[in-house]
């Protein structure tokens, strides 16, 4: 689990810089300071957190996870459009879409959710055109 969860931190790093820090000082988030994500970016951070998990899977050989069409490339793709997507809109730091990340991951492993919201992500992806 820790390093599919490194594997998800690796693919934030890869997310570019200028799309690191909040669009402006007023949408920066605050310490303590919570902030409400739409159903739009929730979708996005559990479908990027998805597809992580399950690139990591594949690049394991989990025989499970090979059964899904290769997400390393296109996976990678999503979770960097959808990350710089909900940075900019949201607000949020680096540390929030960090820890909103990290939070979807670990849900995600909890029992079949994995297996379950991975239709609907890899619709997702097709629609991205990724």
């Amino acid at each position: 689990m820790t390093r599919a969860i490194l594997s998800l931190a690796a693919m934030l790093l890869a997310v570019p810089a200028q799309a690191q820090a909040p669009a402006s000082p007023s949408a920066a988030t605050v310490e303590g300071k919570a902030t409400v994500l739409s159903l739009e970016h929730r979708m996005l951070l559990r479908c990027s957190a998805a597809f992580a998990l399950m690139a990591h899977r594949q690049a394991e050989g989990d025989q499970a996870a090979l059964a899904y069409p290769p997400l390393q490339q296109r996976g990678q793709e999503f979770f960097v459009r959808a990350s710089v997507q909900v940075i900019d809109e949201a607000g949020l730091d680096r540390a929030a879409i960090s820890a909103a990340l990290t939070e979807e991951a670990l849900a995600l492993q909890e029992g079949e959710a994995l297996e379950q919201v991975m239709p609907a992500c890899l619709a997702a992806l097709e629609s991205a055109g990724l």
